[in-house]
């Protein structure tokens, strides 16, 4: 077990590796992630910075697993585009956001496939690797294996259909493709075969007793709870060995001879992209901020990550042989959203970069509310009435509030000038000896990793200068004691500049424009334990308001987002799809005539509410179709549409009218009909294939 901890050990580590969790790159990132992940790790790493460390901070995108090639399919387009597309999308909200990495790579990159396959190749060659071969679900259709997200069917635990090979979204709980009830590829919608196929596994119950050792009895004191009880609880059930690769054709391509169509499972594959990209910043001395034994390594994780990064990756890492192990995984719980589960797939979520948007320029509002109910050992909820209190109550009115009346005062009374502190009292003294401990108050719980707990530190040092300044009333004195007031805008002035220093890892934006209002150079934590941090005749920049409030009708439309969001999932949990037809074959399928026809006249056929009577072009020839669309389609808005028409579907008499042909619509959830139509540039005539 690595010994270093920190400053309040007196035993300062070398340098420090600080990783955060690779997030997918199948869509954007929300405030689940940011309170879970990035903004704790944030805060960690610009602390160390202050004090001087050196700091590896490293980011990036997951990009390989089921979801994106699930999601690509969907989007009938390549893994490649949606990974370029949300890496993007997640690389520039993070920096716009302030998360401060180092690098934020990505694990399609040239050097992440080389270290990853590498890294197998080592282990391999050690013989680290059982070889099994096992009966796995199978789409005969698409001639493929099925990994667990590509197999659904109905939960053997709750009974929900649409359950997952590998998880039930509905109740939580953890499957395997053999516990689904009806099984079905996700892919085709058939029933899958069981067939034999080969894989690679790392047996993690060779490592028990280098686990017992090293989390059950290094780690518990000083491991969150939540991390240490579900190490133990894998621990004591007793440990399987897991594969380490995949029937699929996205991934790193398996570094073996005889094994195309497998690729490194994506859990083996990911948390070596922390290595990779360390090795893209620093090709020459990378490995001193993976194996130097005076290297602190720390993961920032989500609560659904702690067994892959405290006994998956560390057992690869032991297996391997010469790098240092994590000394500390400081995982978060969830956070929920307006009492509700955060859900990408019902969009049931705040995403920074529609925040961003939103909210231009209030970045450090959302790190403070994040932080101040961070989930660091229960699920918590976010809510945008908690957002606003927060902001107008807290950050407003006290942060702000504060530094705006001591340097309004000041060029009020002293031109902008920092007035010399004339005799001090014992009151004063007491205010000064407690700003001086607040440096040590806040780091230690940072080193401690409760960032909650720090961040209310440094808003009771802005609530310590607001109460001495309203307590002191300098606009009453200055009439009857300027020479009083020299000293208590003093002493206020540098309770000021103390935060501008302190709050710099918590709310670095607000750190930038106070540091510029107070006309300070950036400045080290450890200045911040000197008492005098403005010097007598310092002089300060005009005045400007650090937060502005945050008004009710910018709530009303975050609440209208949420609102629309639950109406949609509920229209759509409502609609009674039917079941799939019967398979028809190739041959079958290609008897089909699908043409693009242009509408060129339409009118209502007598005596029904729901039938039009259409003329469309075909190219080819004029003719006449009856459709079933009148309720939701005035004839006079849909001549001159294009549309797509079965066109050799048999004549039929309806109501008197022979209808040759069929439009194609799709039906929304609310059961209104819609065209589905062809491509702009499409003429009357042109097959649909």
């Amino acid at each position: 077990m690595n010994s270093q901890h920190s400053d309040v050990d007196n035993c300062i580590p070398r340098r420090y590796t600080v990783t955060s969790a690779l997030p997918y790159a199948n869509g954007p990132v929300h405030i689940g992630h940011l309170a879970g992940v990035y903004v704790p790790a944030d805060i960690y790493v610009r602390y160390l910075r202050s004090k001087g460390r050196e700091v590896m901070f490293i980011g990036g995108s997951d990009e390989h697993g089921v979801p994106i090639t699930i999601k690509a399919r969907k989007q009938n387009t390549t893994p490649q585009a949606i990974v370029d597309r949300y890496h993007a999308l997640i690389k520039e909200s993070f920096e716009k956001f302030g998360i401060s990495f180092d690098i934020y790579s990505r694990t399609s990159s040239p050097m992440h496939r080389k270290t990853a396959s590498d890294f197998f190749r080592t282990l391999y060659d050690k013989g680290c690797f059982i070889e099994k071969t096992s009966m796995q679900y199978y789409d005969e259709e698409n001639k493929q294996f099925l990994a667990d997200r590509y197999i659904t069917g109905t939960c053997s635990k709750c009974n929900s259909e649409g359950a997952y090979g590998d998880q039930c979204e509905k109740c939580g709980s953890s499957l395997s493709p053999d516990e689904l009830i009806d099984p079905k590829s996700a892919i085709s919608g058939n029933a899958p075969v069981k067939k034999e196929t080969r894989h690679w596994y790392l047996p993690l119950d060779r490592y028990e007793d280098f686990l017992r050792e090293w989390i059950l009895k290094g780690h518990k004191a000083d491991w969150r709870t939540n991390v240490y009880g579900q190490c133990k609880s894998w621990i004591d059930q007793g440990l399987q060995p897991r594969a380490v690769t995949r029937d699929l054709d996205w991934g790193v391509p398996l570094p073996l001879p005889g094994t195309e169509g497998k690729v490194l499972y994506v859990w083996f594959d990911a948390p070596i992209g922390y290595i990779s990209a360390t090795k893209e910043l620093r090709p020459d001395d990378w490995e001193k901020y993976w194996k130097d034994k005076e290297t602190k390594l720390v993961h920032f994780i989500g609560k659904d990550n702690i067994v892959f990064h405290c006994i998956i990756f560390p057992c690869m890492l032991k297996a391997e042989g010469s790098y240092i192990l994590p000394d500390n995984v400081p995982a978060n719980e969830f956070l929920n959203l307006e009492g509700d589960k955060i859900s990408t797939s019902r969009n049931w979520a705040v995403w920074l970069h529609e925040y961003l948007e939103d909210f231009p320029g209030k970045q450090d509002v959302l790190r403070y509310v994040l932080t101040a109910n961070a989930p660091e050992s229960k699920d918590n909820d976010f809510t945008w009435k908690d957002f606003q209190s927060r902001n107008n109550n807290e950050l407003l009115a006290v942060f702000g509030n504060f530094v705006n009346r001591t340097v309004v005062l000041t060029h009020k009374y002293f031109e902008g000038r920092v007035p010399a502190a004339g005799r001090l009292t014992e009151a004063d003294e007491a205010v000064l000896q407690e700003m001086c401990a607040y440096p040590a108050r806040i780091a230690g719980s940072i080193e401690q990793y409760r960032f909650r707990e720090a961040l209310n530190e440094l808003m009771n040092l802005a609530r310590l200068g607001n109460k001495y300044l309203t307590d002191n009333e300098p606009w009453k004195v200055f009439k009857t004691d300027p020479e009083r007031v020299k000293t208590v805008l003093d002493v206020s002035l540098q309770i000021a500049a103390h935060l501008a220093v302190l709050c710099e890892p918590f709310l670095p934006f607000t750190a930038v424009k106070s540091r510029r209002i107070l006309n300070m150079s950036e400045s080290g934590w450890d200045k911040a334990e000197e008492r005098f941090l403005l010097p007598e005749g310092h002089v300060l920049n005009p005045a400007e308001f650090l937060f502005e409030k945050i008004e009710d009708e910018d709530i009303e439309r975050q609440m209208d987002k949420l609102r629309a969001a639950k109406e949609s999932n509920a229209k759509a949990a409502a609609v009674d799809y039917e079941p799939q037809k019967n398979p028809v074959n190739f041959d079958e399928f290609g008897k089909i005539d699908l043409r693009v026809a242009k509408i060129i006249a339409a009118e209502k056929v007598a005596k029904t509410k729901k039938l039009l009577k259409l003329t469309l072009d075909t190219g080819f020839d004029t003719r006449t179709v009856v459709s079933g669309i009148a309720e939701y389609h005035a004839p006079e808005a849909i001549v001159g549409k294009k549309v797509c028409l079965l066109a050799n579907l048999e004549p039929k008499n309806l109501k008197g009218i022979e209808s040759h042909g069929m439009i194609l619509m799709s039906e929304n959830p609310d059961g209104r009909l819609c065209f589905v139509e062809p491509a702009p540039d499409a003429e009357p005539g042109m097959q649909i294939r």
